[in-house]
Parts: structure tokens; sequence; C-alpha cells
């Protein structure tokens, strides 16, 4: 599977998470390297836009973001 088109410029990991970095590795291989349309952050970015995405959004909230 090809990585997530948003990995290089996502917020998340480039200002949030680069002080956790076992914690970011283990979720870069797990949505953006992996399932990234699981990804909380993705689908609200693809949905809405970049600037709809909430700064403390983890990937894994998928909840959060409702569907």
């Amino acid at each position: 599977m090809a990585n997530c088109d948003l990995l290089s410029t996502c917020d998340f990991f480039n200002n949030i998470m680069p002080d956790l970095p076992a914690t970011s590795e283990y979720l870069k291989n797990k949505y953006c390297k992996g399932i990234y349309c699981d990804c909380a952050r993705y689908r609200v970015c693809k949905e809405y836009g970049r600037d709809k995405v909430p700064k403390g959004l983890f990937p894994q909230e998928i909840a959060r973001y409702g569907r």
C-alpha cells in the first residue's frame, strides 16, 4: 500500500507529536504507511479541507469525527 499523500505535511506529526517519537512512529506505521483511509485526520481533510482538521484530533479518533 502507498503512503498517505498528506504525511509530509501532516500537522499532527510535524507539530504535535515530535516529542513522542515511539508513539509517533507507531501511529505513522499503522495509519500513514498502512491503511491511511482509516485515519480520522485524513478523512476530515479530504471531506472538509485541511483547515477543518481539529489540531488535537488523533488518527485513531474516528468516532470523534463521526464517521
